[in-house]
């Protein structure tokens, strides 16, 4: 379970590593895209806010031109009553009051709506004035932080390429990582030679010469008995011969 478990934790660091290292090749590429296109997304909402804006003062206009229709029709009547009364016709000029109540009644009824029909289009006015200041803004702030962002990423890669730390892309890494798999092989082909050397003849024939190694050592005992031979021979008495 062990030699399992250590393939595919490291089968999972390579497919990991790919990954995040597709990822950041992505995230770099997308970059500039993905801000313009948060740009477009803002010039979209303008058009939204634009069209409602219009409907909003569309609107506003219909109910202004029919109200002040109400409050002309009342001004008329008006001047009517008082053109009534200079001829003396009084039931003529309650005819022309009565048709000024009228009109005063739509006025004041249509008063509200039209306030807020004015309200609604100034404020979505306003609204569109400052998105467009956002967008303007906006593409500035775009052009800034790509150009950030680029230049980010240049001194990243040339400080990864110095330090040596880079990602998978990085030349300098590749190479130490060849070395570093050759090393490991070339250590692998020698411990395979040493196992299969073993209990062969030629391993025989290494035990044997490693029972012959001491030679030194046997040359230095040997020197030693001689040393001690002659201080033996030195030390003894010479024997006296007669005739």
């Amino acid at each position: 379970m062990g030699f399992f478990s250590d393939i595919f934790n490291r089968g999972g660091r390579v497919v990991r590593g790919q990954v995040n290292s597709g990822l950041d090749v992505v995230e770099d590429a997308t970059f500039e895209a993905t801000v313009k296109q948060t740009v477009r997304d803002m010039k979209e909402e303008l058009g939204k806010t634009i069209n409602a804006s219009a409907s909003a003062m569309s609107n506003h206009n219909r109910l202004e031109a029919e109200y002040q229709k109400y409050v002309t029709q009342s001004q008329e009547w008006f001047a009517r009553a008082g053109q009534a009364l200079d001829a003396g016709n009084e039931e003529l000029a309650k005819k022309a009051l009565a048709r000024k109540n009228e009109a005063d009644q739509q006025v004041n009824a249509m008063k509200a709506g039209v306030e807020a029909a004015r309200a609604a289009s100034e404020t979505l006015k306003q609204k569109v004035g400052e998105i467009k200041r956002k967008i303007d803004e906006a593409e500035r702030s775009a052009t800034t932080l790509i150009a950030r962002r680029n230049a980010a990423t240049a001194q990243r890669k040339v400080a990864e390429a110095l330090s040596g730390v880079g990602q998978a892309d990085n030349a300098f890494a590749a190479l130490r990582s060849f070395e570093e798999n050759v090393a490991k092989e070339e250590a692998k082909a020698k411990a395979f030679e040493q196992l299969s050397i073993t209990g062969t003849d030629a391993g025989l024939e290494a035990e044997f010469k490693a029972l012959e190694g001491g030679s030194i050592d046997n040359d230095l005992a040997a020197l030693k008995a001689a040393r001690a031979d002659r201080v033996l021979s030195v030390s003894m008495p010479k024997q006296i011969t007669g005739a």
